[in-house]
């Protein structure tokens, strides 16, 4: 059973630093796109950024407009664990955000929720005025 767990949200003010964590376990795709998306209420899920993790990874990051320059996704030294940093944190960040794991490289996706076959349970981001 695929388990994604993410972790490290919270409440901030704008301005401010957070920095989210995401591991998963209970998978052996051959290739793995590592991706995080957030949704604020009565909003559509998108996309934040990804990550070709795992030990066949690249490591090349992709990442939305809204949040390029301000977050930064990586990886840990074993590749087990991907991290979200984000930086320059504004209140129009605020929302759920989601770990997702996809079975293909990141390279041959797009940033779409249709495009990931498993994800976490979500954590929630509050960054205020």
């Amino acid at each position: 059973q695929v388990h994604l767990a993410e972790s490290g949200g919270g409440s901030v003010q704008a301005g401010g630093s957070l920095t989210l964590s995401c591991v998963g376990s209970g998978y052996t795709y051959t290739e793995t796109c590592m991706a995080w998306f957030r949704q604020a209420p009565g909003e559509e899920r998108e996309g934040v950024g990804m990550i070709e993790a795992g030990p066949d990874g690249a490591g090349t990051t992709y990442y939305a407009d809204s949040v390029k320059g301000r977050f930064t996704i990586s990886q840990d030294n074993a590749k087990k664990r991907v991290f979200l940093q984000m930086n320059s944190l504004k209140p129009e960040d605020t929302g759920s955000y989601y770990c997702a794991l996809s079975s293909h490289w990141c390279g041959g996706l797009g940033l779409e929720s249709a495009e990931f076959r498993n994800w976490g349970q979500g954590i929630q981001v509050t960054v205020s005025s």
